[in-house]
């Protein structure tokens, strides 16, 4: 049976299919639905504090008794000065001025909130916990081992699967080019790993004897069973999941999602000082001339958080990051649950097995 993998018999779900872990797009409303149905959903707590984590678990557990995963953002430390910042203020005034906000400074020390997040997940008994942009130290790595807490990693080149691997990490995302949003890249720039899914997962599970998660451009049952064919355990979806009811997103964002095509995708840095991949608009035609003076991540991100906030209040997707993979014309619009059924039955058509059971 297509839906019986490693990854479903070490994850206790019935279908390998796994909700992505948009930072700032999730809700307990869609993580519960995906989980119910037999998926894994998963909690996008790159950007929360200690209180906000804490809440969405306990919010998410009161909807479901099914597993579900905690995904976080390993720490980067870039550098940045007073008068880089203060010459992006100068950059962003306009827009500021446009919205009627004042834009907040960028925080420039480090603090411990990945270890108290850690630390509420271990709490919380989550026995599953992702990673983005890195792996967290051996420390970490065995604080989550000795919890009992699978651990799942994310790459978007062989190389950086097989450091997954060798870290100490149960299952390893794969995402492909396509993806949409920030990929998990760490070793290279992710303009220097430009591998499309379909050609980066076989060549991982060649190279890495855990199971292999597909990421990047699927949209519906064609992918999922695609995914499993080359070699994945399991199949991630993120902007298929981005465009249902209980999703966080932003109506206008996920109304330009629906009338999108394949090619209005482009990769940026302009929101986020980190190269993502959302849908052309004018915030990006226009700070990309300022390519130079884009502040690095976190630091850009801080910057414009105030005016896409205001942003998307007004519905003004003409500043808005509008994060989106490159599978847009197959989005849906629909409760989670209902897309996650269909997307069964999809699979089940493809591998000759009509049968859906909740």
């Amino acid at each position: 049976m297509w839906h019986q993998t490693e990854v479903t018999q070490i994850l206790n779900i019935r279908y390998p299919i796994i909700q992505a872990p948009m930072a700032g797009s999730t809700t307990p409303e869609l993580v519960a639905a995906v989980s119910n149905q037999g998926g894994l959903g998963s909690i996008g707590a790159g950007y929360y504090t200690p209180e906000t984590l804490r809440r969405d678990i306990e919010d998410t557990q009161a909807l479901t008794d099914k597993p579900f995963a905690v995904n976080l953002f390993v720490p980067e430390y870039n550098e940045v000065t007073f008068t880089q910042i203060e010459h992006m203020k100068e950059i962003l005034a306009p827009y500021h001025e446009a919205l009627g906000i004042t834009p907040d400074d960028p925080a420039v020390s480090r603090d411990d909130t990945f270890l108290r997040l850690i630390d509420i997940i271990i709490e919380s008994n989550v026995k599953i916990c992702s990673f983005t942009f890195g792996i967290p130290d051996t420390e970490v790595i065995k604080k989550l081992k000795q919890a009992g807490m699978t651990l799942i990693g994310c790459a978007t080149t062989v190389e950086e699967a097989v450091i997954n691997a060798q870290a100490g990490m149960d299952m390893v995302v794969v995402q492909g080019f396509e993806a949409g949003a920030h990929r998990g890249s760490f070793l290279k720039n992710p303009l220097h790993s430009t591998v499309g899914t379909m050609a980066l997962v076989p060549q991982a599970t060649d190279a890495v004897d855990i199971p292999v998660i597909a990421a990047g451009g699927i949209m519906d049952g064609r992918g999922i069973y695609a995914s499993l064919i080359l070699g994945a355990d399991a199949a991630q979806l993120g902007t298929a999941f981005l465009t249902t009811k209980e999703s966080a997103a932003p109506d206008i964002h996920k109304n330009v999602i629906l009338a999108a095509e394949e090619a209005d995708t482009v990769l940026t840095t302009v929101f986020s000082g980190k190269y993502a991949r959302g849908i052309r608009n004018d915030f990006i035609e226009d700070i990309s001339v300022y390519e130079d003076d884009i502040l690095p991540y976190p630091f850009q991100n801080q910057m414009t958080k105030r005016m896409r906030s205001e942003a998307a209040k007004a519905g003004r997707s003409d500043l808005l990051h509008l994060w989106s993979g490159q599978g847009v014309r197959l989005a849906r619009d629909g409760e989670a649950a209902e897309l996650f059924r269909e997307l069964v039955e999809e699979v089940n058509k493809i591998a000759g097995n009509e049968s859906y059971h909740k």
